[in-house]
């Protein structure tokens, strides 16, 4: 069955757009509740608690290849962004979720940039977080070119202190309807059962197993999980099978609903309580730059979890936000909101010779989309390093 293809991606920045301009940022609240018809009285305060690292992100655009060891490189742009764990928190927010996060920020201009970026520039709950007095902010320097990006980071652990032993999760996470968890095998997160035992969803994702074991019984959380979204290769390892289809099916042993994210061919995800599975392919759009896609998928798949929707409209929504996101350079900023879906599903309805087999996956959008306010193509201000001294 074919996708319809995504809206066309903006063209790539000439030299003279992207030189760095000093922009404001602009609160980005959604106007879209999707939970809307769930909410009731009683209900927890925020609907998706994130803890994490909250890195001051530099990503260098406009580079026609990778660094040559050696030689200097000229970028045609730079922008500035939060980074980390702040990706996941802008793309929940932007969706409409109520999102709280818990982090520690440095006192300096970057810590300060981050704070209000998340803030005000986002509305995001940081009630759990705290400023740490002479802890510098972590950074992390992206360079984007054909497509990818590679990344160096510095950074050191925050201070502990007695709210939150291990640097940034309190010992008792805010009540939330779910929550968002990095699993690091060999590793137990206390936040996690606490938060499960009060009732909160948690989905999960992992990174990369340096250690080489790939022991499903090295990460003790997934017991408290939901939900866990591997990654086609992450799968297979933990699972010992060759099939990413397989080892979703084997992963439901473990964790009631898998989700296997498959790059290029989009999605797969197995219910292991009713055994219903989706499939969805991917929606083929050029990729500027991939950083923070991982994240987006997961805050839309959420999304469509929290609002009950079914698994396959669930899988089709947040590979299409995933999509949207990779047309913008940059991790969090490069998140859509209900105005860059509702822009794409109107703009692709426009395209001759769409599947109407394949439109109708998306039609589920219809009761959801706001009243356009912006036509296509829509256009982002890329961020700077910029701080004005405090009159």
């Amino acid at each position: 069955m074919a996708v319809p293809p995504g809206a066309p991606p903006h063209p790539p920045a000439s030299a003279a757009e992207t030189v760095d301009t000093t922009v404001t940022t602009v609160t980005t609240v959604s106007t879209v509740d999707p939970l809307k018809s769930t909410r009731r009285a009683g209900d927890p305060p925020c609907d998706v608690y994130l803890t994490g690292t909250v890195f001051l992100d530099i990503i260098f655009t406009g580079l026609d290849s990778a660094p040559v060891r050696g030689t200097e490189s000229w970028a045609r742009g730079m922008g500035s962004s939060p980074g980390g764990v702040a990706n996941m928190a802008i793309a929940l927010s932007r969706l409409g979720l109520r999102t709280s996060l818990a982090a520690a920020f440095g006192d300096d201009h970057y810590g300060e940039y981050c704070w209000d970026a998340l803030a005000r520039g986002e509305g995001i709950d940081l009630a759990s977080s705290r400023t740490v007095p002479g802890w510098h902010s972590p950074v992390t320097v992206s360079m984007a070119y054909e497509g990818e990006r590679t990344m160096v980071s510095h950074g050191h652990e925050p201070p502990p202190d007695a709210d939150s032993p291990d640097g940034g999760a309190p010992k008792c996470p805010p009540r939330a309807r779910a929550a968002v968890a990095s699993l690091v095998p060999g590793e137990g997160a206390p936040w996690i059962a606490a938060a499960a035992r009060r009732g909160t969803r948690i989905f999960a994702d992992v990174g990369w197993d340096d250690t080489g074991r790939w022991d499903l019984g090295a990460l003790p959380d997934l017991k408290h999980c939901e939900a866990f979204l591997p990654n086609a290769e992450e799968a297979m390892r933990y699972t010992g099978t060759t099939c990413p289809r397989a080892a979703a099916h084997a992963l439901t042993e473990h964790v009631p609903l898998a989700v296997v994210t498959l790059g290029a061919e989009g999605a797969y995800a197995v219910d292991g309580r009713s055994g219903r599975t989706a499939s969805v392919p991917a929606i083929e759009v050029e990729a500027l730059d991939p950083t923070g896609a991982g994240d987006v998928f997961v805050a839309g798949f959420v999304t469509g979890t929290l609002a009950g929707w079914p698994l396959a409209d669930r899988l089709a929504f947040a590979g299409l936000t995933a999509a949207l996101s990779v047309q913008e350079f940059g991790g969090s900023l490069s998140a859509p909101g209900w105005a860059e879906v509702g822009a794409w599903w109107r703009r692709v309805r426009e395209v001759d010779g769409q599947d109407p087999v394949a439109l109708r996956r998306y039609a589920f959008l219809e009761s959801l989309l706001p009243e356009p306010t912006r036509t296509w193509p829509l256009r982002r201000a890329v961020p700077t390093i910029g701080f004005r001294r405090s009159l």
